[in-house]
């Protein structure tokens, strides 16, 4: 590492806020699935920006997209409408279960908004005062605002936040009896995520989720799918509900939607849109004609370069190249997920393959603690998931 490197990072170090712990990289630039730092290094990226990155880097279409929206419009606010708006929400409206989009900047935002929408529609729409409660799932992660940390059913999470958001409780996850148990006429909402992202990527079961859809019809309540880690193709198909085959009410998108631009949106039904008259929420940023054109650009080329064929072909490919991992290394005692959201349990060793896979030249990150999550671009090829397990292997050996 030279002077000025190390003089950036030290600086970096001073500079930045201490809830953060960056690596000693600085990258520079990136090309598909390949970032560069800047010392040279190439590095294999399965991490995608923490499954961002859906089309990878520097892709052309999106790329050009954003450049010539820069030049042209880049915000008005929402007293205004522009073309990039409305077509990215006839767009998700049109390939989902919702009749209308609320657009904002993060999956954080668009669970919030959630959380209002079903909270409001209980209440001055259905008049059901008691209908506040909301369930989410132990293990589970839904953000990090005072609301959706809450949500979130993990105690180190909300360490130091307290009083925390009143109003949420917590069942097990993929437990159908004691989803039942907890269920009362209190509950608005039950919040789930098809695939536990943070919780150690932890599939739903289909008959849990059927449970959950069955529990919230008979109870007034609404179900809401938290896919802002499994939608936007991520598991092989354009949404996480469409794979399980069961359908919320509500459910919110961010991450992969924008391709690396900020974009959360919140798609629910025509009857739970009544919760919210003018006024009822706002973002001062969501919508905006940048990150709309990146949403369009990234669902039109989901479609055009048939990438949820890609997603399907590259997950039997992974999975099967860490079971056979597996069965070389103890220390990988499970692998399991949904299209390109792949997970190898570690146990505690989990961290350092990190780190040693990263001197390898290949990131990943941990989901869970023990868990090594992998969440490569969609258009990641047959040859790079290959590289990607070679490097991998290497990191296993060493550790």
């Amino acid at each position: 590492m030279n002077q000025q490197l190390k003089d950036l990072l030290a600086r970096g170090n001073q500079l930045n806020s201490p809830n953060y712990a960056p690596a000693d990289i600085v990258f520079e630039r990136g090309e598909g699935v390949w970032l560069t730092d800047s010392e040279g290094n190439r590095y294999l990226d399965f991490l995608a920006g923490i499954a961002v990155c859906s089309l990878g880097h520097a892709h052309p279409r999106l790329t050009e997209t954003l450049q010539q929206q820069a030049g042209r419009l880049l915000h008005v606010s929402n007293m205004f409408y522009t073309a990039e708006q409305i077509e990215l929400m006839q767009r998700l409206v049109d390939q989902s279960f919702g009749d209308r989009v609320f657009l904002c900047n993060s999956g954080t935002e668009a669970n919030e908004a959630a959380f209002k929408l079903v909270r409001r529609y209980q209440s001055r729409v259905a008049g059901r005062e008691s209908k506040t409660k909301i369930l989410s799932m132990k293990s589970s992660f839904h953000g990090r605002t005072l609301a959706s940390i809450t949500a979130t059913g993990q105690p180190k999470y909300h360490d130091g936040f307290a009083p925390l958001a009143p109003g949420f409780d917590y069942v097990p996850f993929n437990d159908v009896d004691a989803l039942e148990q907890a269920f009362d006429d209190n509950i608005a909402a039950l919040v789930v995520e098809p695939v536990q992202g943070e919780g150690g990527v932890r599939p739903a079961t289909e008959e849990f989720l059927t449970a959950a859809r069955d529990l919230c019809d008979r109870h007034d309540a609404f179900l809401m799918f938290d896919e802002v880690q499994t939608g936007v193709g991520r598991v092989g198909e354009l949404f996480a509900y469409q794979k399980f085959g069961v359908t919320p009410d509500v459910m919110t998108l961010a991450k992969g939607l924008g391709g690396g631009v900020p974009l959360g949106a919140t798609v629910a039904t025509e009857e739970l849109w009544k919760g919210w008259k003018r006024g009822s929420h706002a973002s001062t940023f969501g919508g905006n004609p940048l990150a709309c054109s990146a949403g369009a650009v990234v669902l039109d080329t989901i479609e055009d370069e048939q990438l949820l064929d890609n997603v399907r072909a590259r997950s039997r490919q992974l999975r099967a190249g860490l079971d056979e991992l597996a069965d070389e290394f103890d220390l990988i005692s499970d692998v399991r997920g949904a299209g390109l959201l792949v997970g190898a349990e570690c146990g505690e060793k989990a961290s350092e393959v990190v780190r040693v896979a990263r001197d390898q030249g290949l990131l990943l990150n941990t989901a869970g603690g023990d868990t090594l999550r992998f969440v490569p671009p969609l258009i990641i090829d047959e040859d790079e998931i290959n590289e990607g397990l070679r490097r991998l292997r290497m990191a296993l050996q060493q550790v």
